[in-house]
């Protein structure tokens, strides 16, 4: 019988390269976006050439009720969820003194609200099978903090202490919760940095380059495999050994 994986934030970069991976392991998947539907669209078409079923719904994960609407038309039109794929977020760079309470709330809601809201909302048939995977997207920065981007950095690590907690609660439901820490990896998200920085983040990486989404892609997929059946509550980076 098919399995369902619902990967938030899923129209590019991390989210994108997850669901094709997992669409690649078998799963039918739920693709989210937030504003690019376009991009969305093509991801929902390249995974149906994989052979398997796909759809995409524009939610903001902030929005418990919009969640709990995307949960619902993902069950009835592919199954009910197995995996979930807590990958959306924003980011940005701004000195701690210049955060407004607006910005402050914004990546609160966003980045750990929005894995509350989706995990909250797939865990009744996770629950009623004793079974389920959900995966996290935290970062390098909320294990080691980082300059300018602290609101980032506090919201990511908040994700590793929840995923902890939920893997220890969930565990005996035979549901599996870890988390993944990427580094530098080459999305949109790059593209605010100032001039100069990737090189320099990439000579600081001891593999002397950036990390590429498909690679992070392989490791949540192998996160919700079998061959990972005895992982969780686990933390798992992928940087290039730049936090060795």
């Amino acid at each position: 019988m098919s399995k369902t994986a619902l990967v938030t934030g899923s129209s590019r970069g991390i989210g994108r390269a997850a669901a094709i991976k997992l669409a690649k392991a078998g799963y039918n998947v739920c693709v989210n976006c937030v504003e690019r539907e376009d991009k969305a669209a093509e991801t929902v078409e390249e995974i149906r050439s994989l052979g398997v079923s796909s759809i995409y719904v524009k939610a903001d994960v902030s929005d418990p009720d919009a969640v709990r609407s995307m949960v619902q038309k993902a069950r009835e039109e592919l199954g009910s969820i197995d995996v979930l794929v807590s990958n959306a977020g924003i980011a940005g760079q701004i000195q701690i003194q210049d955060v407004s309470k607006e910005q402050w709330d914004r990546y609160f809601a966003v980045n750990v609200g929005g894995a509350f809201n989706c995990i909250q909302s797939v865990l009744p048939d996770m629950l009623k099978k004793k079974s389920g995977c959900i995966v996290t997207v935290s970062s390098i920065w909320g294990l080691n903090g980082a300059s300018c981007e602290s609101v980032y950095s506090a919201t990511k690590a908040a994700l590793v202490g929840f995923t902890k907690s939920i893997a220890i609660e969930l565990a005996p439901s035979g549901i599996r919760a870890n988390c993944v820490a990427p580094g530098v990896i080459v999305t949109d998200m790059l593209s605010a940095l100032p001039d100069g920085t990737l090189p320099m983040l990439s000579e600081e990486t001891p593999l002397r380059r950036l990390g590429t989404p498909e690679e992070i892609g392989a490791l949540i997929a192998f996160l919700c495999s079998e061959d990972a059946g005895f992982i969780t509550g686990q933390v798992i980076t992928s940087d290039g050994g730049f936090t060795v």
